[in-house]
């Protein structure tokens, strides 16, 4: 039993108090996963030219400026660092696949939590207001942030099983539910390319979507592909560089809420998590259908 929340804000004049309503949302789910939590906010874009990663390392104390010089003379690039409790996002003007690959020669006890131009991703073993609390998550502006609260049911619980899963850029899913067939999927994505980090079944739908748009599908296509390749019982919801998405499966056991105003849309396992939100007496709530998908973008 896992919770997961969604909250797009259309409304830009809402946009600078994403991180304190996205984290009382949050924090209302904390009885369906008082594990871990994990949260991925999509705001403050890097330059035009330069990529943003999000990285973790277990010490809290680990010499973030240190790496970032690393870097700098590695590359020939500016680079920033910005320290978050044991997380740290960095803006370098280098090419993000090229800086991922270099951070797995050179630094391996870093992870990679997130990458692009846009996405923030902090996940971490605890209570998730313990969580937001320590990386400053309130604080936040931003345009949407999909997060996660965790009951390990299915695998060890550590900061690097907790989601958000991220698979490309600016690109990451949070799962309420449990897939049957996934290690035969790892397996076939496996034999094209796809390299996974963990055991966990909510990695192998991330990197399954995430290996049908590179073959061409549409964010709509590949998540309607998932629809019959992808066995068990499921709500996903998926944020991108535009928008997000939401999907159950087709039984449509896992509980979910839709919500919708002319300011914002927000999705959550039970309405309690929107229940705070500006404008939701003037709400169109619903349940989403089964294995429908549902998707918001930006302007």
């Amino acid at each position: 039993m896992c919770g997961i929340v969604g909250l797009f804000l259309k409304n830009p004049a809402l946009r600078p108090d994403l991180g304190r309503h996205v984290s009382i949302m949050l924090a209302g789910m904390t009885d369906r996963g008082p594990d871990s939590a994990g949260i991925a906010v999509y705001h403050r874009p890097a330059a035009e030219g330069a990529c943003k990663l999000t990285l973790f390392h277990p010490d809290p104390a680990h010499d973030w400026a240190a790496l970032a010089a690393a870097i700098a003379s590695a590359f020939g690039a500016d680079v920033e660092a910005e320290t978050r409790a044991n997380h740290a996002v960095l803006v370098a003007g280098a090419e993000e696949g090229a800086l991922r690959a270099w951070l797995a020669a050179q630094a391996p006890a870093v992870r990679v939590m997130g990458y692009g131009r846009l996405m923030e991703v902090y996940k971490e073993m605890g209570l998730p207001a313990d969580v937001l609390r320590r990386h400053g998550i309130p604080e936040m502006a931003g345009t949407h942030a999909i997060g996660h609260t965790r009951m390990a049911t299915e695998s060890i619980v550590t900061t690097e099983h907790s989601h958000p899963f991220t698979a490309a850029a600016d690109m990451c899913l949070v799962h309420n539910g449990s897939l049957s067939n996934h290690n035969r999927l790892r397996a076939f994505l496996q034999r094209r390319g796809e390299r996974f980090e963990t055991d966990n079944d909510s990695e192998v739908a991330a990197r399954y979507f995430a290996w049908r748009m590179r073959e061409g599908a549409s964010l709509e296509e590949a998540m309607r592909a998932g629809l019959k390749d992808l066995d068990g019982f499921y709500t996903f919801a998926m944020g991108t560089r535009e928008g997000f998405a939401v999907l159950r499966d087709g039984i449509a056991c896992k509980p979910a809420v839709l919500a919708e105003t002319d300011d914002w849309v927000a999705m959550a396992s039970e309405y309690r998590a929107i229940a705070d939100l500006p404008g939701v007496e003037d709400a169109t709530i619903w349940e989403p259908k089964p294995a429908v998908v549902y998707t918001w973008k930006l302007n």
